[in-house]
């Protein structure tokens, strides 16, 4: 467990539990905390003002490059807060023993296909019931899809924008039949 120590003069200093029998040595304590809760306590009695001094000290210092300077806070919540989330960054990390790299599994590589190749399904799968019906000379119209497959009109529309326009690189006409009715067929790319 980390302990922080705040000075007289807003400095804040971090300690991990090795260095704990420092903290007595350390001059112009004005007290030590190690959880927000403990912060918010010490600091019960300080003016609003001075948590904006506190977090000025070290805003804009390494390792707080990214923290600006702040004029106030709205309430003391709020500073007790930012302040506790920011010192974090002082926390000391505890060493790590060495593991050694494990070598990663190689990926998998897909063969390539040929580009002249027509795309295929698993034979009796959703899929390759709507391809039959796209290459079908009069096409299909999205009755006869959602009939054959028993999905609603706009998973018919998706399917058909993704899984073959998209991924499988297939073009599909949209063209009004004879009889008025919008159908859908696969054509040549």
């Amino acid at each position: 467990m980390t302990a922080f120590t705040i000075s007289t003069d807003n400095t804040i200093t971090a300690f991990s539990a090795f260095e704990v029998d420092r903290l007595a040595r350390v001059e112009n304590i004005e007290g030590s905390f190690s959880s927000e809760k403990e912060l918010a306590k010490l600091s019960a009695a300080w003016p609003l003002a001075r948590f904006a001094e506190v977090w000025n000290e070290f805003a804009g210092v390494v390792p707080f490059d990214d923290l600006k300077p702040v004029k106030k806070f709205t309430d003391r919540k709020t500073a007790v807060a930012r302040i506790w989330c920011a010192i974090q960054a002082l926390t000391p990390e505890p060493p790590r023993p060495a593991a050694p790299a494990a070598p990663k599994p190689a990926k998998a590589t897909k063969q390539a296909t040929a580009p002249d190749a027509t795309p295929t399904a698993r034979q009796g799968s959703k899929k390759a019931i709507v391809l039959d019906l796209l290459r079908r000379p009069e096409g299909a119209t999205l009755d006869d899809i959602m009939s054959a497959t028993g999905w609603l009109a706009h998973s018919v529309r998706g399917f058909i924008s993704g899984a073959i326009t998209k991924k499988m690189g297939l073009a599909v006409e949209s063209f009004k039949r004879a009889d008025g009715e919008r159908a859908y067929r696969t054509t040549a790319k």
